[in-house]
């Protein structure tokens, strides 16, 4: 399949479109939210075929939907949206892929940069000596099998019940750190086994724990709800459910295909393996992969407690603790309702690479941001900026509560290990006042901000097209990766 520019319809400034007319799989159109731009630099992969093919899902609803940080990923396009209708529209793995609830938070200081810019060098290697990071690493908490599916069941509660959260925290998570249709038996000994010894660990890829400071403020009225202000250290976290997540995609994918036959599912491309969500083995691999998110909850809360931890080793056990800003998923499906053609619908959401994006008014929310929107985390690469964005009406409209969750890949790892001297890279982030702490040089390499897009594109057409508000933008000072 080609895609060509002469295919795609501009609808709104931000908006395009290819219609179903594109091709006879299609069951509805195919969106992209982007500048033109960023448009063309989309079209380098295949990540607008992929997109044309998740339009083919079985009772897909709308449009299926891809964010300006696009890019291609497996079956699905990463930052991509799609939304079957409840409860007999298809359920894809593919649709969360293999880190389920690979998420971002941000914790709040009462420090400002100028109060421990002398200390960044030293928290910088406290931060990676308590957290594990790196690929395959465990951590300190091994778990029984018994306390495995205990988390898989209770999410970020657990580690608030073994003392390795705060109560607190719990209502400024998305879903409050759980999911209640997980069921661990759902999840494979593998999976478990993987599962065992990695909790409170970041693993590696583009995961990461940065210290960043609030450099620009965009709206003080959110920001104030927030918590946020002007020059305030804070920290973001990104990392989901590591070894355990990957395995529970792993196995579903593999039943998921086998099962297919069953239901007389064709689908374009073998990745997009699907079944009815109220099939069997939908119902197993939802269970599931609720088990797999409440880990991912459980793992970013104990990652926070060390975090913590480390803080007090730097500054002293009397510095005032860092409080939970917000918790996001970007990996995940979600049961909603959503206005589809003036109708009110239930629908099962895949978001892939893609953050919900909540408007004012939405229950589910901690009081204190009820009136302002959810907050959108949007982490850029290091040594560039990231950003916290606020929910609107408009993403409820146009994207099922939806925006990016990054800027994006735009190289490969392989393509950014040869473009980038990781040694020569370090230095020159130092130079700029920002510390790395990393298990390789490769993995320095392989995330370099060369191997992004620009996160400040990618941000301003999430705004300009109305779907979020930008709050403050972050710059980094510290970086720990795997």
């Amino acid at each position: 399949m080609i895609i060509s520019k002469s295919d795609i319809t501009r609808i709104e400034a931000y908006l395009w479109e290819i219609p179903k007319s594109f091709s006879p799989k299609m069951r509805v159109p195919a969106r992209i939210l982007a500048s033109e731009t960023l448009l063309d630099n989309i079209m380098e992969d295949r990540s607008l075929v992929q997109l044309v093919n998740v339009a083919s899902l079985p009772g897909i609803q709308g449009a299926s939907l891809v964010m300006p940080d696009v890019h291609e990923g497996y079956g699905f396009p990463i930052g991509g949206v799609a939304a079957t209708v409840y409860p007999e529209g298809a359920i894809s793995p593919g649709g969360i892929g293999y880190d389920i609830n690979c998420g971002v938070r941000l914790l709040t200081s009462q420090q400002k940069i100028t109060d421990i810019r002398d200390r960044l060098e030293s928290l910088s290697k406290e931060l990676y000596a308590q957290i594990p990071s790196g690929m395959g690493k465990g951590g300190q908490i091994k778990l029984s099998l018994q306390e495995i599916d205990e988390v898989l069941h209770n999410g970020a509660e657990w580690a608030v019940q073994k003392g390795y959260g705060v109560n607190d925290d719990l209502a400024f998570m998305e879903s409050n750190g759980r999911l209640h249709n997980a069921d661990a038996s759902m999840v494979s000994e593998m999976a478990k086994k993987r599962g065992a010894d990695q909790l409170g660990t970041i693993g590696s890829g583009n995961h990461f724990v940065e210290v960043d400071y609030v450099e620009e403020v965009f709206d003080e009225t959110i920001a104030k709800s927030y918590g946020l202000s002007k020059n305030q250290v804070v920290v973001l976290i990104h990392t989901g459910s590591r070894g355990l997540g990957h395995q529970v995609a792993t196995d579903y994918i593999r039943q998921i295909m086998a099962a297919m036959p069953t239901y007389d599912i064709e689908v374009p491309d073998r990745e997009l393996a699907c079944v009815p969500f109220n099939s069997q083995e939908g119902q197993n691999y939802f269970k599931a992969m609720g088990a797999a998110a409440n880990y991912a909850w459980c793992n970013r809360e104990i990652i926070s407690w060390e975090v913590r931890r480390a803080w007090k080793n730097i500054f002293g056990p009397t510095i005032e603790p860092l409080k939970l800003m917000y918790d996001v998923a970007h990996n995940i499906a979600k049961i909603e309702e959503h206005s589809i053609e003036g109708k009110r619908i239930k629908v099962i959401v895949h978001r892939k690479g893609a953050t919900r994006a909540f408007g004012p008014g939405f229950g589910e929310l901690p009081e204190k941001y009820r009136n302002v929107g959810q907050p959108v985390i949007i982490p850029g690469s290091m040594g560039t900026c990231s950003y916290v964005l606020a929910g609107t009406d408009k993403s409820m409209q146009l994207t099922f509560g939806s925006c990016c969750h990054g800027a994006g890949r735009r190289l490969s790892r392989t393509a950014a290990k040869k473009q980038v001297n990781a040694p020569v890279l370090k230095e020159q982030l130092k130079e700029k006042g920002i510390f790395v702490e990393a298990g390789s040089f490769k993995g320095i390499a392989e995330e370099a901000p060369i191997a992004y897009k620009d996160v400040n594109r990618v941000v301003e057409t999430v705004s300009d097209s109305g779907i979020a508000k930008k709050v403050v933008k972050l710059r980094p000072v510290a970086v720990v990766k795997g």
